[in-house]
């Protein structure tokens, strides 16, 4: 999903650079010549609204130093786009790589900006032609345009869910490849991976927007291993207790994994991570 900030947070994300990346991250800013676990992601791996999230828990559970290279909003393309940041995962003892959605990358359909992914920048010919009821000029987040295409027509939107798994599929596997250390590819949701077919035609379906179980077995032969979490009852039903979000991120944080989910991710991480 998409989350903006809308105001004063409750929370200091200690913000930070790393080397000639363009991109922000979440601090505090750690060593990367000093040995450390890496983790790339989106939303919940930054933490947002979270004051600990699983890569700090990680950290605590392991006393490994582990480097939160998450990026909101973020798709592929904030990461296997970025040279210095697939450089300094080489010198990562492991990286961890949550599954995010495929929505949120540039394909044969459309462009999205190239670190705020989930930011719609412009649209092809071939996209216009399938849709040429569509103004996409009134679209500004790629999940926006897509919920509208597949009102208009869930039969042409095939086609487009399509691409977007061909995309994501392509661009994982150029992530891994890219990561010349070990890594864990990890699923954390509230819900398990679901097999191909299994969303209804109108539906957009559940986040990971588009990644199948499928997907995931055929990237994870570049993964050194994978870890599913599926988020318990108990963590689903907290809500946002313990959450740190001003007064207008209140609607936002409702949509997100809270304290006991990252605690759930972060146990079964360090138990792979024995393992390795």
């Amino acid at each position: 999903m998409t989350y903006d900030v809308l105001g004063p947070s409750a929370l200091d994300y200690l913000q930070c650079r790393y080397g000639t990346s363009k991109l922000l991250f979440r601090g505090p800013r750690r060593n990367l010549e000093a040995p450390h676990l890496a983790f790339l992601g989106s939303t919940e791996t930054y933490g947002k609204f979270i004051e600990k999230p699983f890569p700090a828990l990680v950290e605590q559970r392991t006393g490994r130093t582990c480097v939160n290279f998450g990026q909101v909003n973020a798709g592929v393309d904030a990461f296997a786009n970025d040279s210095f940041l697939m450089g300094a995962t080489a010198r990562a003892d492991v990286t961890v790589i949550q599954i995010v959605g495929a929505q949120n990358m540039t394909n044969r359909f459309y462009a999205v900006h190239p670190r705020r992914n989930d930011r719609f920048v412009s649209t092809s010919a071939l996209l216009r032609t399938i849709y040429r009821e569509v103004d996409f000029a009134d679209f500004h987040y790629t999940r926006h345009m897509l919920q509208r295409l597949i009102e208009v027509s869930p039969e042409r939107f095939l086609t487009v869910r399509s691409e977007l798994q061909q995309a994501w599929l392509a661009r994982m596997r150029l992530l891994l490849r890219q990561v010349r250390g070990k890594s864990l590819l990890l699923w954390f949701a509230d819900q398990p991976p679901q097999p191909e077919g299994s969303t209804a035609l109108a539906d957009l379906g559940a986040d990971p927007l588009f990644v199948t179980r499928e997907m995931i077995e055929e990237v994870s032969a570049w993964a050194t291993g994978t870890v599913e979490c599926v988020i318990s009852p108990e963590a689903r039903a907290e809500g946002t207790e313990g959450m740190c979000f001003g007064e207008m991120e209140a609607q936002a944080a409702a949509h997100m994994l809270g304290p006991k989910a990252h605690a759930e991710a972060a146990e079964a991480l360090a138990a792979a991570l024995a393992d390795l």
